[in-house]
């Protein structure tokens, strides 16, 4: 059973999405908050596997709170995805750079929302299609990708694993990278293994931020 927090100010989306999820057979929310403070004190009593997260709400917003709950500081990280009504290219940055495991728009529909948790709860991640297309151009418009020390890998990437980051970059899921590199999921999944490994990430949104903001998707 996949144990599930909600923070949002709107009571009303709290309740929608409380109904969307506890219609699952194997997903439970455990709780719920109307602002950053709550959400964060919850989450570290409830210790839920996913926290999804509003970001404009009272108290701190929701880009800090997934910072103090999934980011390189958090002593006990717990998985936080990011739901909410702007998409704007900032709030996507830093939602990633902050540790979330997934940035969805609130439009985005009952299925996406519910493959996100699971995505979350199995140390996947998620991001809108359509947020992974604006993660692009925003970094190549703003001429933010760069060849950084601290961006390279500690051991180059095979060519099989560029064309899986490529993919991944793209906003695929694991079963459409499968299905368009004509690999197994277990092999897609090994791929994504050992990327993490040599460059430092956390999880696919990770790897997906590394490659636009490296230039590897021009490569």
């Amino acid at each position: 059973m996949i144990r599930v927090l909600i923070a949002d100010d709107q009571e009303m989306v709290r309740a929608g999405f409380r109904m969307i999820l506890d219609s699952e057979d194997d997903i439970r929310v455990v709780g719920d908050a109307g602002n950053g403070h709550d959400a964060v004190r919850l989450a570290r009593e409830l210790r839920p596997d996913v926290c999804l997260m509003d970001i404009r709400m009272p108290g701190i917003d929701g880009l800090e709170a997934t910072g103090l709950l999934a980011g390189e500081e958090a002593t006990d990280p717990i998985r936080v995805v990011v739901v909410t009504t702007f998409d704007l290219d900032e709030y996507v940055a830093t939602a990633l750079n902050n540790g979330a495991s997934g940035f969805l728009l609130k439009d985005a529909g009952p299925a996406l929302l519910v493959e996100a948790v699971h995505a979350a709860a199995r140390g996947d991640a998620l991001v809108s299609p359509q947020i992974t297309v604006r993660l692009l151009r925003h970094f190549h418009e703003s001429g933010s990708h760069r060849d950084r020390a601290a961006d390279r890998p500690r051991e180059e990437l095979t060519g099989r694993e560029h064309d899986v980051v490529r993919a991944v970059a793209r906003g695929l899921t694991n079963t459409e990278v499968s299905a368009e590199l004509y690999m197994s999921l277990s092999t897609v999944k090994s791929h994504l293994a050992s990327v993490q490994g040599k460059i430092g990430a956390r999880n696919r949104v990770e790897i997906a931020a590394w490659a636009w903001r490296t230039g590897r998707m021009s490569d």
